[in-house]
């Protein structure tokens, strides 16, 4: 029987400088990372299907909150650096490893971009001038991106500090929403109870995809194991309560949200989570919640940068990506892969903005690959316990309440991604198969790292 050995760092000047952050900041990566921009929007593409939404949000957060049981057992199993891509590349080996860190990074910086034209558009409010001219959205999303890579750049304490305040802050207008906008909430609102006139399982898979984007961000703390003071304990803790507590957060504001405002308006509110606010205590609240969405916006733009880094990170320790994404700087950050993730987020930023149609389309559909892309790796990871303990590579028992989870964790990513469509799926495909020339050439200069230049698998 051969067991997982937990990977140690080398004694390196780099790993000697790399500091460690604990439970608050890992916690506050997954909390910030999930609520971002989406759920502020979220409500508003809900309000065709009515009160039907309720049951996909109580399904998605069951498996929400089962794919968080197995990646914090998968933590303390492989307590290294890049999450779904490691614990897929311990299971299933080079190529799928490869694969999934391929798709999960492409994912993570086309949601970059999207999170960035979302600050913009909650900008608009107090900056009204955005609307007039396209360019200038564009400039200021990009420079929101940069001031983000800047503080990544200066280390994970920096960058977890950013993390921690924005999560803090942005939890206030969803708070005061899911609790005191209960006097105001009209159970009639929800009705009728399947608006889109389709049948129950498809309009509930259908909100279900829509939803799932606002649960991205799950496995945050997963990413950056290597950064993280006892990474098998913290990453599981934060995981698990992280997820617990958004899925709650989420299920009572969201649902406020659509008791409050009519479903004639509601359909029209590009913020709707500041109209419900200014219906229920005048517009100053307007203001203050198109506020809290900003600060959003900013801390899940500042989480994202520092996952989408990690991942091509430890794929290059791995020797599955190309070397400089593995190298650290002397702030012990990839700087490279922060750059590189950055620097692909704005050209999609500025395509957008570029006024053609047929590239404002692209950019959607981009989203919603980025979407199953992101799904894709929960179903390998719900089964990498599975296959190790197959291979007897694990002493680790496995209990029939952890069997339950994990299969309604494959289940779950499974049917999110039937939820969002077949071209999503499709585009999704061609996306992991652009990425095979990539495995080939790196395959071919295939050789270890300098432990001087970058740190070991944590």
């Amino acid at each position: 029987m051969k067991p997982v050995v937990a990977k140690v760092e080398q004694d390196g000047e780099v790993e000697a400088r790399r500091p460690k952050v604990g439970l608050p900041v890992a916690t506050a990566l997954v909390v910030g990372n999930m609520i971002g921009s989406g759920i502020f929007l979220l409500p508003a593409a809900l309000a065709p299907y009515g009160g039907i939404t309720i049951f996909s949000w109580l399904l998605v957060a069951i498996g929400a909150i089962c794919m968080a049981l197995t990646f914090a057992r998968l933590s303390s199993l492989i307590p290294r650096t890049g999450g779904p891509y490691a614990y897929t590349h311990e299971g299933f080996g080079d190529f799928a490893g490869f694969w999934i860190a391929w798709g999960y990074w492409n994912s993570l910086w086309i949601s970059m971009a999207g999170i960035a034209v979302a600050l913009v558009s909650y900008l608009r409010i107090f900056l009204p001038f955005l609307n007039q001219n396209s360019w200038l959205s564009a400039l200021a999303a990009v420079l929101a991106i940069i001031v983000m890579a800047l503080f990544n750049l200066q280390g994970i304490k920096q960058a977890g500090a950013v993390q921690f305040i924005t999560m803090v802050l942005k939890l206030i207008p969803l708070v005061a929403v899911a609790t005191i906008g209960l006097f105001w909430f009209r159970p009639a609102h929800l009705l009728p109870l399947n608006a889109s006139g389709q049948p129950p399982f498809v309009a509930i898979s259908a909100v279900a995809a829509l939803i799932a984007f606002s649960f991205q961000g799950m496995e945050a703390a997963t990413v950056p194991a290597g950064d993280i003071k006892n990474p098998g304990k913290t990453i599981a803790r934060a995981t698990v309560f992280g997820v617990i507590f958004v899925s709650l957060l989420y299920l009572l504001s969201s649902t406020v949200v659509l008791g409050v405002l009519p479903r004639n308006i509601l359909l029209g509110s590009h913020a709707p989570f500041a109209d419900a606010a200014a219906s229920m205590w005048g517009g100053w609240a307007y203001y203050v919640v198109g506020l809290g969405a900003c600060i959003s916006c900013l801390g899940s733009l500042n989480g994202i940068i520092i996952v989408s880094s990690r991942i091509p990170m430890a794929a290059a320790q791995d020797n599955l990506f190309p070397r400089r994404f593995g190298q650290l700087s002397r702030n012990a950050v990839p700087a490279f892969s922060i750059i590189i993730s950055c620097f692909l987020a704005s050209i999609i930023l500025v395509l957008n903005y570029s006024g053609a149609q047929a590239l404002t389309d692209l950019f959607t559909i981009l989203v919603l690959i980025a979407t199953v892309n992101a799904v894709i790796p929960y179903a390998f990871c719900s089964l990498v316990e599975l296959i190790m303990r197959a291979r007897q590579q694990t002493p680790q028992r496995i209990t029939p309440i952890q069997h339950i989870t994990i299969w309604i964790g494959f289940i779950f990513a499974l049917w999110l991604i039937y939820g969002a469509g077949p071209q999503p799926a499709l585009w999704g495909l061609l996306l992991l198969i652009i990425g095979l020339p990539i495995y080939i050439q790196v395959q071919k200069e295939r050789r270890p790292l300098d432990p001087q230049s970058a740190a070991q698998k944590t």
